[in-house]
């Protein structure tokens, strides 16, 4: 399998899922507007795909969220396979990643370091 026909395909998978997330998810548990899906990562066989999602918000949002979009799993992946044209839509396993909230924390670190001057 072609890295190059993994990677088209992990951006699609971002796409439309952040698609049916948006248009299509009636969970309560999901806002939209605090989740966006940072990567797709997608086996060579196209069998399997981990996607990561961010949640802005606190450690109890965060979790509920999670287990909202676990939920959704099955949904999801039948509406991928709609979309997509392979023979067998990838297995979907979703994670949550911590990268934007780990970006901004230190962002805020510095931007304090800043203001209180820079040691001598």
């Amino acid at each position: 399998m072609s890295k190059r026909r993994q990677e088209r395909m992990s951006e699609e998978i971002k796409r439309i899922l952040s698609r049916i997330i948006k248009e299509e998810i009636k969970d309560p548990r999901i806002d939209f507007s605090t989740v966006s899906i940072t990567r797709a990562e997608v086996s060579g066989d196209l069998g399997h795909a981990r996607v990561y999602f961010s949640v802005m918000g606190d450690e109890q949002r965060q979790k509920e969220t999670i287990q909202g979009l676990q939920r959704a799993r099955g949904y999801l992946r039948s509406e991928l396979a709609k979309e997509i044209q392979v023979r067998h839509a990838p297995e979907l396993e979703i994670r949550l990643d911590k990268s934007i909230e780990h970006g901004m924390r230190i962002s805020s670190i510095l931007d304090e370091i800043n203001q209180t001057g820079e040691p001598e």
